[in-house]
């Protein structure tokens, strides 16, 4: 195996000091401007790269974010939400030239733990937070660890709670009563988030102009923030249409195309089947097309579907499905740009992504009369 390149070999062949190279590697003033770019030319020359763990024992930034995704295994590889979300992080990333540590987990609580290890061991400079919990252990967590964090689809109010709390713990717990040093300052947290109620209102807007007055959203994990919130969108537009919970309703799953399509098929047999299904992503709507199908229901002469997030599956089904249309990528850069704007040392904030679209296909038609 090749020995790794070390400063030392980057200061023979540039013709500089040692010194030079970790000021010149480092952004440390005390070498020039030509003699900074030989050596950085040259150290690319040589493939040489930071050593983490020495980094991290001089108190320099690790130039690695995380991210840590808590749901099952076998949900992720069919759903390309997450892989776009991801492309989208990356490229402000990598135009940055930090690196992206990426791992799944089973739960929040192993979540947590990944957490409390990388902070120790500065693994990372700060952490992407996706898909928050109704009751989130997370915030309070990453706030009390002072990990700098942007959360993904959080509430403003649910984040800055939990820099409240981790404050006044802080507070309490310092000997002095007094407020904590800036070295053990909790972490403020930053959030981006899309409008999950008004999407959902646009979508039932949509089918109630059509007719619809028997809706059933499949929705996916009822502990995520983001399926609480359209669920209970849907109910309060029900209740603002005086339609009962029986023409309009809920049902969970876990995001699987095999509990989209066993969820359909128990809707569809049940005594008042709903004429529209609206679910929660792409996969589980071509699943329930597939149902549709197999019971000779056809779509949508008898049955319209909507898919919450559009991607090529719905666009090459047949027929194509209604779907609500958003720059998912863009989405991940707008939580990688603030979350390198908090690293940056700039305040906590709040940022609303564009708000999705939706895209009336051939999935979608008036309600049928006699049904």
């Amino acid at each position: 195996m090749a020995r790794r390149p070390t400063i030392k070999d980057i200061a023979r062949r540039a013709g500089v000091s040692e010194s030079a190279v970790s000021f010149a590697l480092n952004d440390r003033p005390g070498v020039s401007r030509d003699t900074r770019a030989r050596v950085r030319h040259v150290a690319e020359e040589l493939g040489w790269q930071p050593n983490s763990a020495a980094r991290a024992l001089s108190g320099a930034r690790a130039g690695v974010v995380g991210l840590v995704l808590a749901r099952p295994a076998h949900t992720l590889g069919v759903e390309s939400f997450f892989l776009q979300l991801v492309s989208g992080i990356q490229e402000v990333l990598a135009a940055g030239r930090i690196a992206l540590l990426f791992q799944v987990v089973a739960d929040v609580d192993a979540e947590c733990a990944v957490y409390r290890r990388w902070w120790a061991e500065r693994r990372v400079d700060g952490v992407i937070v996706v898909d928050p919990r109704t009751r989130d252990p997370r915030p309070e967590l990453l706030a009390a660890l002072g990990l700098p964090a942007v959360m993904v689809g959080a509430t403003a109010t649910a984040t800055a709670t939990a820099t409240t709390k981790a404050k006044a713990k802080a507070k309490a717990t310092s000997p002095t009563n007094a407020p904590p040093t800036a070295a053990g300052r909790p972490a403020a947290l930053s959030t981006v988030w899309a409008d999950d109620a008004g999407a959902m209102a646009q979508v039932l807007d949509h089918l109630h102009r059509l007719g619809h007055r028997r809706i059933t959203h499949v929705a996916g994990l009822p502990a995520l923030a983001h399926t609480a919130r359209r669920m209970a969108s849907l109910r309060t537009w029900s209740e603002r249409h005086a339609l009962g919970p029986g023409h309009v309703r809920s049902v969970v799953t876990d995001y699987s195309d095999a509990e989209g399509a066993a969820a359909t098929r128990k809707v569809l047999a049940g005594p008042r089947p709903p004429t529209a299904l609206v679910y929660d992503n792409d996969v589980m709507a071509v699943a329930g097309a597939a149902v549709a199908a197999e019971l000779g229901i056809p779509v949508p002469a008898r049955l319209s579907l909507v898919a919450w997030d559009d991607s090529a599956l719905c666009r090459v089904t047949h027929p194509r499905l209604t779907a609500l249309v958003r720059d998912t990528a863009a989405f991940g850069r707008l939580a990688a740009e603030e979350l390198l704007a908090v690293l940056a040392g700039g305040p906590p904030r709040v940022r609303e992504s564009e708000p999705p679209r939706l895209e009336p296909r051939d999935s979608t038609a008036p309600a049928p009369t006699a049904y």
